[in-house]
């Protein structure tokens, strides 16, 4: 056997393994690491705001309106090259706590709760009336200064 079809099948191998290793998936974690022992020994009744604090650290999200909620949020994701990252496993704990800050509950939820959204679009829909180019450039032609405008020589108060 010559050298030449030795070298033509090395490269062609070396080839195909470096077409395959392009397409092997990235894969991604973002936020809270679980540990599953940590999660687990949080009861409801038994600990309160500090001892869970001190337990699983500071939460990734609290809610809006009161201290009564901290959520703990896990996800991890693949993609393989240039695509959008999927998200494959969620894990969102919520620790829910009284008035007097004590554990209420502890409830979990996984990626069946998840939704994707598509944030891009090329117009944002609003309810009322359809504008036009034309209307936004010119619409407020004749409004600054006119009566009940509430602008310079408005006519509020005169």
């Amino acid at each position: 056997m010559s050298i030449f079809p030795v070298r033509v099948l090395a490269s062609a191998a070396v080839l195909a393994l470096l077409g395959t290793s392009a397409c092997a998936p990235v894969r991604t974690h973002q936020g809270y690491i679980v540990d599953k022992e940590l999660v687990d020994s949080i009861q409801p009744g038994v600990d309160n705001r500090d001892s869970v604090l001190k337990t699983l650290g500071r939460p990734t999200l609290t809610s809006q309106f009161n201290e009564g909620e901290w959520y703990y949020i896990s996800r991890d994701s693949r993609n393989y090259g240039f695509n959008s990252p999927t998200a494959k496993e969620q894990l969102t704990l919520r620790i829910r706590f009284d008035s007097a800050g004590n554990v209420a509950s502890v409830d979990r939820t996984g990626i069946e709760l998840a939704s994707n959204i598509d944030p891009t679009g090329k117009k944002t829909p609003t309810l009322g009336r359809s504008r036009s180019f034309f209307d936004d450039l010119f619409g407020n032609i004749g409004t600054v200064g006119a009566p009940g405008a509430g602008g310079p020589g408005g006519g509020q108060g005169q």
